[in-house]
């Protein structure tokens, strides 16, 4: 295994593993086969396991096995507040409390907000004293580190960097996203505050090995590497330094062998310029069933109404890649899922953002394309609640 270092020194795998997808039996996690695949990755060298109190029954299956194995103190925790539920100061040591009995520990060693998704949002944590909660709890030891994870734009995410002293981050990044969400802007932004960043996503939920065209299949089956889809995304991750762990939810002993290899195979600097062009050609296959041909630049933004022109795209075009589902879910979370709504209602179509564009898209026809797709009913409704909750 291949390790990199944290803020601190601390030696971390750069393959982690992911505990939101831990195998089902009945609707229920496994324990048997969970632990056989934790078991298989500590042996390999595997030693940064990330959960969160809303992946159901997986901080408590983890703490069980560590526990059971007595391997706590010898792997690190990475578990998240539920900030969105937290509505009075208590509410933060209810919840850590909680989590602190699932995991089976008195201490977690990387604590992050959950699905911060605003400035907003992280002022309100501040009112209810979320920073004095933090400065009490690394004085006493329980929590080592402190971070957050994000879904949504460089801006918003380099707004979130600045305005606290954290000690690692988490962004969905893959080589389908390098211009979306945080992307390698906010990778690089994170990396030269001195912030370890930590992968989610990097094979976007198995839909870059599941999903691919025929024509994205034959870019790689034609190529001299003879890589395998998750071996071209987990390098393509690990040739960038700024990376510090990438995340798989592996749910099979095979998938566990598979990913150490790859893993302890592929360093900082590993890609050559034909296989960056490789995942160029990839890049290209895939986005060729994209709903509009943003590239990410930003060149549009900002809006002066506060609309999350590339973001909407970005859920847009995940209609033909991921499909319908993932496209509404992100649509919902860069738009509806904040203090400020950054949706389509907002444009008053000045075109400032067209006179702007290197791509020459239509975007305030497209704004309408996109929320014509993506605005249902559900959607409406979600955003009526989501108001009520955020305001607070």
């Amino acid at each position: 295994m291949i390790y990199r270092c944290d803020k601190y020194g601390t030696q971390l795998s750069q393959l982690g593993f992911g505990c939101m997808r831990f195998v089902q039996s009945k609707g229920k996690i496994d324990l048997i086969k969970t632990e056989e695949q934790i078991m298989e990755a500590y042996s390999a060298g595997i030693n940064y396991f990330d959960t969160a109190y809303l992946y159901p029954g997986s901080e408590a299956a983890l703490g069980e096995i560590l526990e059971k194995n007595s391997i706590r103190d010898k792997v690190y925790i990475a578990t998240k507040l539920p900030h969105y539920r937290v509505s009075k100061s208590e509410d933060f040591d209810k919840f850590f409390n909680e989590e602190l009995l699932r995991l089976r520990t008195s201490y977690v060693d990387y604590y992050l907000c959950h699905m911060l998704t605003d400035i907003e949002t992280w002022e309100r944590l501040k009112a209810l004293g979320i920073v004095e909660w933090i400065k009490s709890k690394k004085e006493s030891g329980i929590i080592k580190q402190i971070g957050f994870s994000y879904h949504g734009n460089a801006d918003m995410f380099i707004k979130l960097i600045d305005a606290y002293e954290w000690d690692f981050c988490q962004i969905q990044y893959n080589y389908l996203d390098e211009n979306a969400q945080a992307g390698r802007t906010g990778l690089r932004y994170a990396n030269s505050k001195g912030l370890p960043v930590m992968i989610m996503e990097p094979l976007r939920g198995g839909k870059l090995v599941n999903n691919l065209s025929d024509e994205a299949k034959a870019i790689m089956a034609n190529s001299d590497r003879k890589w395998t889809a998750p071996e071209w995304s987990f390098r393509w991750l690990w040739n960038q330094p700024e990376v510090t762990v990438v995340l798989s939810g592996m749910n099979s002993i095979e998938m566990v062998r598979e990913n150490v290899r790859i893993a302890s195979e592929s360093e900082a600097g590993c890609l050559e310029e034909k296989d960056s062009e490789v995942i160029r050609n990839l890049v290209s296959a895939i986005n060729r069933s994209s709903k509009v041909g943003c590239t990410g630049c930003r060149y549009c933004m900002p809006c002066p109404k506060g609309v999350d022109i590339p973001g909407i795209f970005s859920a847009y075009n995940k209609i033909g890649i991921d499909g319908s589902r993932a496209a509404k879910a992100e649509y919902l979370m860069c738009t509806a899922l904040r203090k400020d709504y950054t949706g389509p209602d907002n444009c008053v179509e000045c075109g400032k953002c067209e006179k702007q564009c290197p791509q020459h898209i239509e975007i305030r026809k497209e704004l309408k394309n996109a929320r014509k797709s993506l605005e249902t009913p559900i959607y409406r409704l979600a955003r009526k609640l989501s108001s009520f909750f955020i305001k607070f």
